[in-house]
């Protein structure tokens, strides 16, 4: 059953909110897959924050129009399931990830802030770092010094009472 005018506005008010505040469009064609499968891939979107939907184009087109994403819209061919995320890494590595283990899931095309990429530029967006990731990395980087100052202040007290150990375990010993 087909959706009605109100539907149809609905949906489309829905996917331009998420578009709103999103960096990241991502578009695979889904031909194919149980739905087992796709039951799966939803549930591990919704765990990396991911919206994930599968959306009649025509509605996305609009949804897009005059958006960042516009670009898009050559793409949006063949049935399609969208990804939209606010994190730029989180839809692609997720569908990425997906594709590796089923192979009726094709990564089609993505949309950053004005530009377009194919499947490969997709595939290298998944495989960056997440951006938990990176901030782990910029902390570590950040501590590291501190760390270091830390240790070289605790090694000369340190260095004091292993020679006074030592020199007490002489004195025992003579």
């Amino acid at each position: 059953m087909g959706l009605n005018l109100d539907d149809k506005k609905a949906v489309v008010a829905e996917v331009s909110a998420e578009l709103a505040k999103a960096q990241v469009v991502i578009a695979a064609e889904y031909r194919g897959l149980e739905v087992g499968h796709v039951t799966a891939l939803r549930a591990k979107a919704r765990e990396s924050g991911v919206y994930l939907r599968v959306l009649k184009n025509t509605l996305v087109r609009r949804a897009v129009a005059g958006t960042p994403f516009e670009g898009l819209s050559s793409q949006m061919v063949g049935p399609l399931i969208y990804g939209i995320s606010a994190d730029p890494v989180a839809p692609a590595k997720v569908l990425s990830d997906f594709a590796k283990t089923n192979d009726k899931l094709v990564i089609k095309a993505g949309a950053m802030q004005g530009y377009v990429m194919d499947a490969n530029g997709v595939k290298a967006l998944a495989s960056l770092p997440s951006r938990e990731e990176l901030l782990a990395k910029l902390l570590g980087t950040m501590q590291a010094p501190v760390a270091k100052f830390v240790q070289t202040l605790n090694e000369v007290p340190g260095k004091f009472v292993r020679t006074v150990a030592a020199l007490r375990d002489a004195k025992e010993t003579a």
